[in-house]
């Protein structure tokens, strides 16, 4: 069968967890194919919420399998702690997940090093979310990492000391201070939990899985304008949010792809630093982030709001190949008597249609304004219902991407979405 995407298409943040978790009844496997603990997936149902980290949003639907896979990067502290919460809530989550042995670990010295790499660039950090994500996926990239298939390795406390040595190495060039044992004790008794789940050659379990005829919903983190070569750089995540990542992050060829689901809130927001043409600086941006609860759910970090941006959720679309898209926290904008939309950009005096390559570019988006629709969505669960207002948004976004909202949701739970 067929491999599904789910992306988010703006700065993150979307809403992704939600959309898989409601996906995932339609689906026998679920998995995670990029990222780490910098991502944070929250779902409501039946009047639990929790937010996952790194195991697949499926893992609450009793039929499916979730897989983390060998794109991912995991913490194994991270990773017991969401697995304990989940177990708490009487998820048998070992019976429910597996994982990769090609995915990276990610170790408490690197998270030392991504605080003092954050630490020494001043004014110009990035806005990490301190997580060890970018140090992980650098000892990769320079073959030095360490995989979760090593921990099974008889001589796996000669590799871990190995690279921690290396690390140690590596920091004296910072004026940080730091503790090389923190964390550490804590680190390996999670590696030892880490080694009571399935521990698997994952390429090949999906690509069996697929043989089989079941459909694999690929689940992204982050969202594309964060992806390392087409985001806003420097201001970028550490992998590739985009489509082609599930492939690479999955082992899977890209002609099993079928239908990919982006991701998008009604209107923008973004977390940390990096430009942000739609930003809203006065009263209607505090009232996004109050109605949206806009706080990272990593990180708690307020995220900097603003209106819907057409020039780079049409980017986003034209690099995913997006065949559906779905349109997250509409009810978030019930209460505003006007409603924004960027439909070009203004940079050196000319008009662009397209997401500049200069990410530190002075950028003055074109608005096209709607009429609110002033009315609680939150209730409604039939399109019919829904306010002529909000579908004649919904039709023009259709109409300047040429996709079709196949989804709306009208607030966090579960119940709380309208399939078109």
């Amino acid at each position: 069968m067929t491999l599904d995407v789910v992306l988010g298409l703006q700065w993150g943040d979307e809403g992704k967890g939600k959309i898989v978790d409601v996906l995932a009844d339609r689906y026998p496997v679920i998995a995670r194919f990029q990222g780490g603990p910098n991502a944070g997936h929250s779902l409501h149902f039946e009047g639990n919420k929790i937010v996952l980290h790194t195991v697949p949003s499926g893992v609450f639907r009793t039929k499916a399998t979730n897989i983390i896979g060998n794109g991912v990067v995991l913490d194994p502290i991270i990773f017991k702690g969401e697995c304990e919460a989940i177990i708490k809530m009487g998820v048998p989550v070992r019976n429910r997940l597996v994982i990769s042995r090609k995915a990276h670990l990610i170790l408490p010295t690197h998270r030392t090093i991504d605080a003092a790499q954050e630490a020494a660039k001043g004014a110009g950090k990035i806005g990490s979310t301190l997580k060890g994500i970018t140090p992980t996926y650098m000892d990769k990239i320079g073959r030095n990492g360490l995989r979760v298939g090593d921990i099974l390795a008889p001589d796996f406390l000669v590799r871990y000391n190995t690279l921690k040595e290396q690390h140690i190495e590596y920091l004296r060039q910072y004026d940080f201070e730091y503790d090389p044992m923190q964390n550490e004790a804590e680190w390996l008794e999670a590696v030892e939990y880490l080694r009571s789940f399935n521990i698997v050659d994952s390429e090949y379990l999906v690509n069996d899985l697929l043989n089989s005829g079941k459909t694999v919903l690929a689940e992204g983190a982050q969202g594309l304008m964060l992806d390392i070569d087409f985001g806003s750089y420097p201001f970028v995540t550490s992998s590739s949010t985009a489509c082609a990542g599930a492939c690479i992050g999955l082992g899977v060829s890209p002609k099993r792809v079928s239908r990919v689901y982006g991701i998008f809130k009604a209107y923008c927001t973004r977390v940390g630093s990096g430009p942000f043409p739609t930003e809203i600086f006065d009263e209607k941006g505090e009232e996004l982030r109050r109605r949206g609860f806009e706080f990272g759910a990593t990180t708690g970090r307020p995220r900097r709001t603003g209106w819907l941006d057409l020039v780079a959720l049409k980017y986003a679309i034209m690099i995913n190949g997006v065949t559906d898209l779905i349109m997250m926290k509409s009810d978030v904008l019930d209460t505003f008597d006007t409603i924004k939309v960027a439909t070009s950009y203004i940079v050196d005096g000319q008009k662009y249609s397209q997401v500049p390559y200069d990410s530190s570019s002075e950028v003055t988006p074109v608005y096209r304004e709607f009429p609110g629709w002033k009315r609680d969505l939150t209730g409604i669960r039939e399109e019919g219902k829904l306010p002529h207002e909000f579908i004649s948004y919904v039709h023009f976004i259709e109409q300047e991407t040429g996709i079709p909202i196949k989804i709306i949701s009208i607030g966090p739970d579960r119940d709380q979405t309208i399939i078109r």
